[in-house]
């Protein structure tokens, strides 16, 4: 073995003391600092680490670096196995169980850590995702396969096209159910995406993602995807949902409205909320519960209805105080078809930004107005400023998320290059996207 592969990502001082200790890579160390004593697995390190810390990854699972001084003694207690995934064979399939298609996009629901660079690295295929799972075996048959191994921030509109399009394929065969692992980053965009690219359904359509890898203790993998599986099999509604963690725990998985969830927090399993909506659904031991009564029901003879294209020619503007009205003369220069603007309040921008939006206007351009509150709905009417821009041609968009409002309007002239029908169905509440009035529980207060 070289010694590159040996003492992967090690250097200098590090390496030398783990040399002098007669250890590799996955070799059981003991390290001696302080009166402190560690025992673990040596473990890779990042090529771009220092050259004062050992890794090791304690019986926990935890992994922790200890820094080298000139008191630190490294021990080897025991020889191990060389770190490595190696996936276990898929369990048989039960001929009576509904059959479920995995779709892989990507994300960390379908990562590994990449001790190269220290990251979390694309690495598991849909396969992988089976087999390492072994549960799924007694809630349905799985037929996975991998379309993108993309981090969600590298997903755009052309790749929900693909994915509409690959879930239409598996619907066609009879599968009584989709699943979509995604990463979680913009698992919302799309959702909303495939909520208007996939109309009439007649099976579940599920996103799901990870917060956290695998390979990690506190990892939510193996529970997001059971409750996906298990809604994308047994539930009885036929619509694009989000599953993920209610709750930081592992008690049950929630079903979001595609059209109404937002990521809320950068790292808490429980991250996604609905917002002006509510739940669809819960998962709990293995039990889809219906959170709502209108909702559309499962019908295998349904016929779906696929729109799969997008136009990117549509900006997302967000107000703030002093932003330079340029911007939207931008996409007038650059012959955009539309602009969501997330205006403050109930739904308001800088009168110093009028005449950009006037200009935009007159140039055939959409302008929709959503708010960058998080619970509530736009009202124009309230204020001087609101009915100014009402008069401009600026269309309110309700209590539709900023995100599902710029999805709509790429997906609207992926459809229509006509003004009037495009402004028409904007203003149509198509897959649930807008409420018709927002009760005082669901607004936040």
């Amino acid at each position: 073995m070289s010694e590159k592969k040996e003492f992967l990502g090690y250097k200098g001082e590090v390496l030398e003391t783990i040399k002098k200790a007669e250890a590799e890579i996955g070799d059981i160390i003991r390290v001696t600092k302080n009166e402190e004593v560690y025992e673990g697995i040596l473990i890779p390190r990042s090529e771009y680490g220092d050259e004062k810390h050992v890794v090791i990854k304690l019986r926990s699972g935890y992994n922790i670096g200890i820094r080298i001084t000139p008191n630190t003694k490294i021990e080897k207690i025991g020889k191990g196995a060389k770190p490595a995934f190696a996936p276990t064979s898929s369990p048989e399939q039960n001929p009576k169980l509904p059959k479920v298609a995995i779709i892989s996009t990507g994300g960390t629901i379908a990562s590994r850590v990449d001790y190269r660079t220290g990251a979390v690295r694309p690495a598991l295929t849909a396969s992988d995702l089976y087999s390492v799972v072994p549960e799924l075996a007694n809630i349905a048959r799985i037929d996975a396969q991998i379309l993108l191994s993309l981090f969600s921030e590298n997903i755009i509109p052309k790749h929900w096209t693909e994915i509409a399009k690959a879930v239409a394929k598996q619907i066609a065969e009879g599968v009584d159910g989709v699943l979509i692992a995604h990463g979680t980053d913009t698992m919302g965009y799309t959702a909303a995406a495939l909520s208007f690219a996939l109309q009439n359904l007649p099976v579940p359509v599920i996103l799901v993602g990870s917060q956290r890898s695998a390979d990690r203790p506190s990892s939510d993998a193996a529970t997001n995807l059971i409750g996906a599986v298990t809604a994308a099999a047994k539930a009885p509604f036929a619509e694009v949902a989000l599953a993920m963690h209610e709750t930081p725990s592992d008690t049950s998985i929630t079903l979001h409205k595609g059209t109404k969830v937002r990521k809320c927090h950068t790292s808490r399993r429980d991250t996604f909320k609905s917002v002006n909506a509510q739940l669809i659904a819960k998962v709990e031991n293995h039990k889809v519960t219906m959170l709502i009564e209108d909702y559309r029901k499962r019908d295998p003879s349904r016929k779906l209805v696929l729109k799969p294209e997008f136009d990117e020619k549509v900006a997302l503007i967000k107000s703030y105080p002093g932003m330079n009205p340029a911007v939207i003369d931008w996409c007038v220069e650059n012959a955009y078809r539309g602009i969501v603007l997330e205006g403050t309040g109930l739904g308001h921008v800088g009168r110093y930004c009028f005449e950009a939006i006037r200009s935009a206007v007159k140039h055939d351009i959409v302008v929709a107005m959503t708010s960058q509150c998080i619970w509530g709905r736009v009202n124009m009417n309230v204020y001087d400023q609101g009915r100014d821009l009402l008069a401009l041609g600026v269309i309110p968009l309700e209590d539709m998320l900023s995100e599902t409002a710029v999805v709509k309007l790429m997906w609207i002239f992926g459809q229509t290059r006509d003004m009037e029908e495009a402004k028409k169905l904007l203003k149509t509440n198509i897959v649930g996207e807008f409420s018709p009035r927002t009760l005082p529980e669901k607004s936040g207060e």
